[in-house]
Order: C-alpha cells, then sequence, then structure tokens
C-alpha cells in the first residue's frame, strides 16, 4: 500500500472511531448500566448531552486551528486525546464522573469532522465518491459501536467498551504521527502561503443571491437531519431491545452452547442486528457519492428525504422481522443523505477557510445533536418511540420541501470567512 492510499484509510478509521466512541455510551445505557446503576434509560441520557453539546460547540475551534496551524497536527491530537478521554472514561465510579468523562470525549470527538473532511475535500478529487467512501467508514463505526459494546458487556462488562477502542486509538494516533509528522511540522507555512494567495471573488448580484439560498438550505438542512441522524443512531439499541427481542430469542439458539445460556446471548444479538442494519444501510452513501459527481445533489437529496418519510411512516407498531426491514428502510435514506451537504459545501468552500466552514456546519449538525436527547427522553417516557417515529416522518418531510427549493447547478462563487 502506497503513502497517499494509507493515508486516505487512516483517515477513514478516524471517521469510524470518531463515530464509535460517540455512540458506545447508547448501547451500554441501553443494555447494561441502567441495571447496574439503577437509573432508567431516560436519566442516563442526561449524562450523555454534555458530551454531544461538546461535540457540536468544539466543532469550529477545532477548524480554526487547523486552519491556522496544521490540519494532519489536529488529526494526531484527535486520535491520541479521544483514546486517553476514553481510557479515563472506564474508570469511572459515579454518573456525574460519567458525563464528565463523556463531555471530554465530545470535545476530543468534534475535531474529526471539520478537519478529517477539509482534508479529504481538498486533497482528492472526486469529491462525492470519496466523500461517500468516508461516510461509510463514520456508518461502520455507529454500527460497530452496537456489535462492539454488545459483545464486551457480554465477555467482559461495559468498562472494556471503553478500554479497547481507546488504546486502539491511540495506537493509530500514532501511526499517524510517523506516516504525516514532516506534514504536522511544515503544514503551517502551506496553509499561510495557500490563504495569501487565494482570491476573493464576489461574483454577480445574482450569483450572490442563489448562494445565500442554497446556504441557507444547507445549513436548515443540516439541523434537522441531524434531528434524524441522532434519533435513529442513538436509539436504534434500544428501540431493537424492545421490538426484536422475539426475533433475538430465535437467533440466539442459533449460537448457544453449554456454556452459555440463551439471556446471556441477547445483548450481542441485539448489537449484531443493529450493526447489520447500519452495516448494510451505510453502502447507500457509495451510491449516492457516485450519484453526486454525475448528476448533483437536488435530485438525489429529495429521494433520500422521500424514502425517511416513508419509512419512519411505516415503523410504528411494528415488531421483529418487518421491524427490522422497515428500521433498514429509513436507515438507508437516515445514511444516504450524509455526504450530501458535505458535497455541497466542499464544492462552494475556499480551500484556506475550509476546514473552519465544516466547522461551522458541525457546529449546527452536532448541538442539534445534543438537543435531540433531551427529546427522545421526553418522547420516550411520555408516549414512547411510535410517537418519536410519527415526528421523524414530519422532518424528513420538511427535509424534502426545503431540498426542492435547491437550483440545478451550485453556485460557482466560494463562501470565505471574515478574517481568514
Amino acid at each position: 500500500m502506497n503513502r497517499d492510499r494509507l493515508y486516505f484509510l487512516l483517515l477513514n478509521i478516524g471517521h469510524f472511531l470518531d463515530h464509535l466512541f460517540t455512540l458506545v455510551f447508547a448501547t451500554v445505557a441501553a443494555l447494561a448500566l441502567h441495571r447496574e446503576w439503577g437509573l432508567s434509560y431516560a436519566e442516563l441520557l442526561a449524562y450523555a448531552t454534555p458530551g454531544f453539546f461538546a461535540f457540536g460547540v468544539f466543532a469550529l475551534p477545532a477548524g480554526w486551528l487547523a486552519d491556522k496551524w496544521s490540519r494532519d497536527g489536529m488529526m494526531v491530537v484527535f486520535f491520541i486525546g479521544i483514546g486517553l478521554a476514553s481510557l479515563a472514561t472506564s474508570l469511572v465510579r459515579t454518573p456525574l464522573e460519567l458525563g464528565i468523562g463523556l463531555f471530554v470525549i465530545g470535545m476530543f470527538a468534534a475535531i474529526y469532522h471539520p478537519v478529517g473532511l477539509a482534508i479529504v475535500t481538498l486533497k482528492w478529487r472526486n469529491t462525492g465518491i470519496r466523500l461517500a467512501a468516508n461516510g461509510v467508514w463514520g456508518n461502520l463505526g455507529v454500527a460497530s459501536a452496537a456489535l462492539i459494546t454488545g459483545f464486551l458487556i457480554d465477555h467482559g462488562g461495559w468498562r472494556m467498551a471503553f478500554v479497547v477502542p481507546g488504546l486502539f486509538s491511540i495506537f493509530i494516533g500514532f501511526a499517524y504521527w510517523v506516516l504525516r509528522r514532516e506534514t504536522v511540522l511544515t503544514e503551517d507555512r502551506d496553509l499561510k502561503k495557500l490563504k495569501k494567495d487565494a482570491p476573493i471573488t464576489t461574483g454577480s448580484v445574482s450569483n450572490r443571491n442563489l448562494l445565500i439560498r442554497v446556504s441557507a438550505i444547507v445549513f436548515l438542512t443540516t439541523a434537522v437531519s441531524s434531528i434524524i441522524f441522532q434519533s435513529t443512531t442513538f436509539a436504534l439499541p434500544k428501540i431493537f431491545d424492545e421490538r426484536l427481542q422475539g426475533l433475538a430469542e430465535q437467533l440466539s439458539f442459533l449460537f448457544r452452547d453449554e456454556n452459555t445460556s440463551q439471556k446471556e446471548l441477547i445483548a450481542s444479538m441485539i448489537g449484531a442486528l443493529a450493526f447489520i442494519v447500519f452495516a448494510v444501510a451505510s453502502t447507500a452513501q457509495l451510491v449516492v457519492g457516485s450519484l453526486l459527481d454525475r448528476f448533483g445533489p437536488r435530485r438525489i437529496f429529495m429521494t433520500m428525504a422521500a424514502i425517511q418519510l416513508c419509512f419512519f411512516s411505516l415503523m410504528p407498531s411494528q415488531t421483529d422481522g418487518l421491524a427490522l426491514a422497515v428500521a433498514l428502510g429509513f436507515m438507508i435514506g437516515a445514511f444516504g443523505q450524509i455526504p450530501i451537504n458535505d458535497f455541497m459545501i466542499g464544492k462552494m468552500a475556499s480551500g484556506p477557510a475550509r476546514a473552519r466552514i465544516y466547522g461551522i456546519r458541525y457546529v449546527v449538525s452536532f448541538t442539534v445533536l445534543a438537543v435531540t436527547l433531551p427529546l427522545i427522553a421526553f418522547v420516550y417516557d411520555n408516549w414512547g418511540f411510535d410517537t418519536l417515529f410519527y415526528i421523524l416522518a414530519t422532518t424528513a418531510f420538511v427535509i424534502f420541501a426545503a431540498v426542492s427549493a435547491l437550483p440545478r447547478t451550485l453556485p460557482t462563487q466560494q463562501l470565505q470567512t471574515q478574517n481568514a
């Protein structure tokens, strides 16, 4: 493997780890911690909320540091920092300590999206398929959080779910440093030169108005689609725990041996089913990425929103096999739309300011993610998941309506940040 391919592989592993770390607690809370600490699922979600706020709020300063200092240097900070934070979180003894640990994980997790995506969209051509491939790795991190955590709960306890990925991330951080150490030391000069040489264009009045319209749609759909992403990825293990018990019990018979009880395998089966749904649905990004490079974002985005609207409307009251099939349908729509906004920003944002613009995009996205956690808890406590599905169907309709206002061709003027 040449250095360029290894570079892209390590960036993809970073996306995998970023989403895995942010969702380990979702499975821990759903399958283990509420029993060990005697707290309800809704009560535990409150301790995860600050971590998701950190995931959003620190994206902008992470992008600013990357543009001012070194993008590869920030990636090294990401890998090693989040690994150490995960190891520390494995040692917590109280809910308050847990909340602090998740907050620090969120701080380091905030680095990846503005920095990693800026690298991907600046270094390689065929932006749509590159973002899609990178997005699949992120979705596999989402899927593996349920699978790996469920396995470790059954075979080593919930604390190991923080220890194992933490050690792995630190190892990858040192590998990244070895590969990119020359860039980490010199990239600050390169970024200053790129910023100095970058032209600042104003464009025509009509082009500026079109840019404003597209930017408003990008940030609106970013916020609204984040409600769908957070609700589905965070709550799916709990949804499956409630609605796929019969299917999980049937499947556990296939893997049970004389030393393992059926009950001990239920968490692993639920985690495995969530993994299958996430992994299969994530391949939609590859299809979407290739279509974006050929046809642009408007029609593709509307199709993904329509898929979500249909399947969220079908999900209430479904259980076992039907629930699994419908969940796969709405996850295809949810994952398929992920690279579209990043594709549009990558086409419109200037190179020297790209990490900061991605930072703004993910401040919006992940702040909404944090706000969504109390929404999930409130809706679940009062009405259950059926009401949540109706809310998500309405959200998908809002996305469809907003995306219908996109132009067929993106404006050519580049987004700039002030005082870049």
